[in-house]
């Protein structure tokens, strides 16, 4: 790919598509993560004398229409304060922009605009057509064939990846396409079907899979434990099967829990049970792995080179389960390894356990993380390899 570094910047109108789909309570911005990891690239382009345009979406609204709740109006304050310098919310930007070299505005919500999920090509020739140089910078959203994301690379000028994208695919491609071994996962979540390919690729790739939540709870059905209450797939119990015999074929460690964690009830307030895992009553329902799986899986994490993580190992939103992935997460933060980790929920456990600052890379991708660890091609990453060719020779 041809990156945003290797282009002449100067004068030009610079659009670059990140990803501030932040969290938001009553209009109030919850975690500013996403803002603050663009800020370098931003800070690149107007440091090279670019006129700096910022691209994104922000939640779910009905397309073609604007909604105050969808509105990029707080990201824009944020940014401001920030950067230390004004950032414009431009409403109408696609009927022009008129901005200066060395200033930066951000434009209202790609949604808002009607074809951009369906990557409407009137749509994106239009926003193409406004700058000289798109870039490409945010790989949360690398993984979606819109106008905004593919549409852009595909008609612009000149289109390119920013330095947030190429960390990313470099974080992630020394994690699975040349790491150290022993190379540990870990994998959790609510469902085995929505990681199911997942899975099965790093079974073929990793030397110990370590599984949390919902997903643990099917295999642990799968291997005959009553699992009561719990969440988990009756239906994906063949497919839990297969992957491990699959694991087994491979010589990949894929360790049940030891004992775990339950309760009858998911609150605040409820009182928390620790059970081997032969004993988990009809009423209760697995929240978390208990200490000696944890002391086990923390073993393990402690013989990694490479880690890669995604997903809780409980319900670590709560008090009374949050310890398996507390403990999990400093585990990983202590550990030697080259660690990658992201995913919404993973983030967020990163954050409340204090651990940021001791994790080699975290992935601003959900996504988009999943789908490259699924060794599956991004389209946005696609489009830009295919344009630089086409391009190298106008920088």
């Amino acid at each position: 790919m041809l990156t945003m570094s290797e282009v002449n910047l100067k004068d030009k109108l610079v659009m670059i598509r990140e990803d501030f789909n932040v969290p938001m309570v009553s209009g109030q911005i919850t975690s500013d993560a996403r803002i603050e990891a663009a800020l370098p690239t931003i800070m690149q382009a107007l440091s090279a004398g670019a006129k700096v345009v910022l691209l994104s979406h922000l939640g779910r609204p009905e397309e073609g229409r604007f909604s105050s709740e969808n509105s990029l109006a707080p990201v824009a304050r944020r940014l401001a304060q920030l950067l230390g310098r004004p950032v414009p919310l431009l409403s109408n930007w696609l009927n022009g922009i008129d901005i200066r070299s060395g200033e930066v505005a951000l434009c209202e919500n790609v949604r808002f605009n009607k074809g951009e999920k369906t990557n409407s090509i009137e749509l994106s020739k239009k926003m193409a057509a406004l700058c000289d140089v798109f870039v490409m910078d945010a790989f949360a959203t690398a993984h979606r064939t819109e106008a905004s994301t593919y549409g852009m690379a595909q008609f612009a000028p000149v289109a390119c990846a920013g330095p947030l994208l190429v960390s990313e695919l470099e974080a992630l491609g020394r994690a699975l396409q040349n790491p150290n071994h022993p190379l540990l996962a870990i994998v959790g979540g609510a469902k085995v079907s929505s990681k199911l390919h997942v899975l099965e690729f790093l079974i073929k790739h990793v030397n110990v899979l370590l599984l949390g939540g919902g997903i643990a709870n099917t295999f642990i059905a799968e291997a005959g434990y009553a699992v009561g209450r719990s969440l988990y797939e009756v239906d994906l119990l063949p497919e839990a099967k297969r992957l491990m015999a699959l694991a087994k074929q491979k010589g990949v460690i894929v360790p049940l829990p030891l004992d775990v964690v339950v309760s009858e009830n998911i609150s605040e307030a409820a009182e928390a049970t620790i059970k081997s895992i032969e004993q988990v009553g009809p009423a209760e329902k697995i929240v978390d792995i208990g200490p000696k799986t944890i002391a086990y899986y923390c073993e393990l994490i402690s013989q990694a080179k490479t880690i890669l993580w995604n997903g809780p190992v409980g319900v670590f939103e709560m008090t009374p389960f949050s310890k398996g992935t507390a403990d999990i997460a400093q585990a990983i933060a202590n550990s030697q390894a080259f660690s990658v980790a992201g995913g919404g929920d993973t983030i967020a456990a990163i954050d409340k356990f204090q651990v940021a600052d001791r994790i080699s890379y975290i992935s601003t991708g959900g996504g988009a993380f999943l789908e490259y660890v699924e060794g599956k091609t991004l389209p946005a990453v696609s489009m830009l390899e295919q344009r630089a060719g086409e391009t190298s020779h106008l920088v």
